[in-house]
Order: C-alpha cells, then sequence, then structure tokens
C-alpha cells in the first residue's frame, strides 16, 4: 500500500533532502515504523519511548488532524498523502 509521506525541513534532515518519501503501512503506526526501517532515526523524531506521538508533533492524513481521526491506529489506503509536521518555536 503506497502512501506519499510530505516532511517539513526538519525531518528532511533524515530522508536524504526530500520533501517527500514513499512509505507503506495499513495504519498511521505502521507507515511511521516503515518509514523508520528506512531513515533510522525517524521514530525518535517524532514519537517518545512510550509509543506516542511527541506532543508538539502534528500529523495530517489528506489535510484532516489525526488527532480527530483514530490518531495512531487511523486506517491507511492507497495514495493517501501523510503530512508530518513537527511544530517549530521561536519569535520575538
Amino acid at each position: 500500500m503506497a502512501v506519499e509521506v510530505r516532511v517539513t525541513a526538519v525531518l528532511q534532515k533524515i530522508t536524504g533532502g526530500k520533501k517527500s518519501v514513499p512509505a507503506e503501512g495499513g495504519t498511521v503506526d505502521q507507515l511511521l515504523k516503515n518509514l523508520d526501517s528506512n531513515y533510522p532515526g525517524f521514530l525518535h523524531q517524532v514519537q517518545g519511548e512510550d509509543g506516542r506521538l511527541h506532543r508538539f508533533v502534528n500529523i495530517y492524513l489528506n489535510d484532516e488532524d489525526i488527532r480527530y481521526l483514530d490518531r495512531l491506529e487511523t486506517p491507511l489506503k492507497d495514495g493517501d498523502v501523510v503530512s508530518i509536521l513537527p511544530a517549530l518555536a521561536g519569535g520575538a
């Protein structure tokens, strides 16, 4: 099941500078594990040791926030687009 995963500059360091990468998984959780197997260290950037997403990481499935779906158990299908957006802090 091919899913397009879009990442921001923070995660592009892990994906070799790629803004979009293909990945597979029946759920968001499986997708993240697949990404980590292809890009070691990816999972550490988005999840804690307890398997929960870092609170500053937002994941969208086709522009829908997975927090309002089934979170990590949100099912995926061929052609879906997943965007992973670690929040950035800053300002004056």
